[in-house]
């Protein structure tokens, strides 16, 4: 979810990431990993890895999936993996933190059996070139499994990045939106795993998504990307006057173009899933 790290030579500013306010869409959020986690068919994996492993809710159910199997959850977070921390009362899980580009499987000690990442890589825009290093690091017959939004161009984020270009500001909020959008096509991912490994799946899952909008309450879609997507124009604007303003234009356009409803909130997201496993020795 945040084992994330800016391109090479540029300082990030992004807000810090916060488990409560990520955790308001929590069930929303684990739907897909389950879905993801439902083509890994590995039975004994003796080395899971989360690469971006959040608050730890779902990394703790990877050990409850393979409880024979050491587990590490991987983020740059230091908020998030102090939640991690906390939810694991067991000890079950090694929580580690690192950003996706400066983490290195072959420090385990062992080769990974599963390797997952979640909601992750569309914050790391190296990532289609980190990629075939994972799938290095995976034991013969080994497992990666992904998992990308692929909404960049849903009007939740293109009315921030329209709300931003108007911004007095603007020069400085565009690189953190640009860098948020590294998310590749579903052929571009099957393409560069086919290229290592004949045993691949790769599908898009648009999840009509209904989210309760209270009367008075701020618009349910502007609380989801407070969460994750706003976090660089959080980042960057220190302000608090600032802060508001920019989000009660923003809320205005969600308001349009997510209408209240009696039920709520239609929210549609769309998400990228691949899962391939290594030759076997």
């Amino acid at each position: 979810m945040s084992a994330t790290t800016p391109p090479t030579g540029e300082r990030t500013t992004d807000a810090a990431w916060d488990p409560g306010q990520y955790a308001l869409f929590a069930d929303h959020r684990g739907r897909p990993f389950a879905d993801l986690l439902a083509r890994v068919e590995a039975r004994d994996p003796r080395l899971v890895v989360d690469l971006g492993c959040g608050p730890g809710e779902l990394t703790l159910g990877l050990a409850e999936r393979w409880p024979g199997a050491r587990v590490v959850g991987v983020d740059s977070s230091p908020e998030m993996l102090e939640k991690a921390r906390a939810l694991d009362t067991a000890g079950r899980v090694e929580w580690v933190e690192a950003t996706a580009e400066d983490w290195d499987p072959t420090g385990l000690g062992a080769t990974v059996d599963v390797l997952v990442t979640n909601a992750t890589l569309q914050w790391v825009p190296t990532h289609l070139r980190l990629i075939p290093g994972w799938l290095d690091a995976l034991t013969p017959g080994g497992t990666f499994a992904m998992q990308v939004p692929a909404n960049f161009d849903a009007p939740s984020h293109r009315l921030m990045r329209e709300v931003a270009q108007r911004h007095p500001r603007a020069e400085d909020l565009r690189p953190g939106l640009d860098r948020a959008a590294a998310v590749a096509l579903p052929g571009t991912y099957a393409a560069l795993l086919l290229d290592r490994t004949p045993e691949v799946d790769v599908w898009q899952t648009t999840y009509e998504q209904v989210l309760a909008a209270p009367e008075g309450a701020p618009h349910p879609v502007l609380e989801w990307v407070r969460g994750t997507g706003l976090r660089p124009v959080l980042g960057i604007l220190e302000d608090a006057a600032e802060r508001e303003a920019f989000e009660q234009e923003y809320e205005r356009e969600l308001e349009t173009a997510y209408p209240r409803r009696s039920f709520g909130v239609l929210f549609p997201f769309t998400r990228t899933f691949a899962v391939a496993r290594t030759r076997r020795a």
